[in-house]
């Protein structure tokens, strides 16, 4: 049996990894200074829906049938950084050539545009092996020996609700000073570190033994 005390703390540490800058925050911005805000809700519930996936797969046994497979594991994990290079690219283009549409709702409500934030935001999460090393590592040193599979799968589902929740917050923010942010000048500094941060993550993902 899981005591509250338990998760609690389990809480208090998804809130304070939730809250560190990464990929998932860069992918959420970049949606929501293109294309709207409600194209970085929906960056925002692919990556919930791909924690979601993961902390499946890691109470089901999956995940730890592939960090045991080396193949899949490299697979993925050289499928994120080529993501993650692929987006941080298309900023620094973007960037280089300095021309952006004004600020506009027209087009954010379309089906291609929702699917499009949400694509970026699943793929990018997906292929971050180190969400599913946090869900098979870290997260059971909170549940007691023979814990019911259920419990591992409530607390990853936990993290990627707080997830979700906080990225939406992240994605009204942006659109609160989107206008400011929309200027030439600042959205190219914006796309330039943008890009940068992601080509990083891709760059630290790619050397990183995990």
């Amino acid at each position: 049996m899981v005591s509250w005390r338990s998760y609690g703390e389990f809480l208090a540490l998804a809130c304070v990894l939730v809250l560190i800058p990464g990929p998932d925050f860069a992918v959420v911005a970049k949606n929501t200074l293109t294309a709207g805000r409600r194209r970085g809700w929906w960056a925002s519930l692919g990556i919930c829906t791909s924690n979601a996936v993961q902390g499946t797969a890691a109470a089901a046994g999956l995940g730890a049938l592939i960090l045991r497979s080396q193949p899949v594991f490299e697979a993925i994990k050289w499928a994120g950084v080529g993501y993650l290079t692929f987006l941080g690219v298309q900023a620094m283009r973007s960037a280089i050539r300095g021309s952006y549409d004004a600020p506009t709702a027209g087009n954010e409500h379309t089906v291609a545009a929702a699917f499009g934030g949400w694509r970026q935001g699943f793929v990018s999460n997906i292929t971050n092996p180190k969400v599913l090393v946090f869900y098979l590592a870290v997260l059971p040193q909170f549940l007691h020996p023979g814990t019911a599979p259920g419990w591992l799968l409530a607390f990853a589902w936990s993290h990627a609700l707080l997830s979700l929740l906080y990225l939406l917050a992240v994605s009204a923010g942006l659109m609160r000073v989107r206008q400011v942010l929309s200027r030439r000048s600042v959205r190219r500094a914006l796309d330039v570190a943008t890009g940068t941060a992601l080509l990083g993550f891709s760059a630290r993902l790619a050397i990183e033994r995990i």
